[in-house]
């Protein structure tokens, strides 16, 4: 199993923020290639919520829902890239939706940049 390494500083968050983005209904994923060329172990990759969205247990739901969606697909198949730092700001869709179709979304997503790396 990949283990998901979180940004830190807000220099990294701003740094992504000025790259690639996907909008989805779920969720909105920023991209951007490591510029360190060495093998990664982990996976660098962040979950946000705005604080307009619902409280906190709502919050964290759909930050649950995300990260469990994006562990089923990186133990499933190799979509996701090692290489590449992501962060995902989540939208109050997950929290009403199935997470079936959670699922299915995260997965298209991650294919679309797969393709975009060709």
């Amino acid at each position: 199993m990949i283990q998901f390494k979180s940004l830190n500083q807000n220099k990294d968050f701003l740094r992504i923020l000025k790259k690639k983005k996907l909008h989805t209904k779920y969720f909105t994923i920023y991209f951007d290639k490591n510029s360190k060329i060495a093998e990664n172990k982990y996976l660098n990759i962040s979950f946000v919520m705005k604080k307009k969205i619902g409280n906190a247990v709502t919050r964290n739901k759909i930050k649950r829902k995300l990260k469990y969606a994006v562990q089923k697909i990186s133990k499933k198949n190799s979509l996701i890239g090692l290489n590449y730092t992501y962060v995902i700001f989540g939208k109050n869709n997950v929290y009403k939706d199935k997470f079936g179709l959670v699922l299915n979304e995260v997965n298209k997503v991650f294919k679309k940049i797969k393709q975009m790396e060709n």
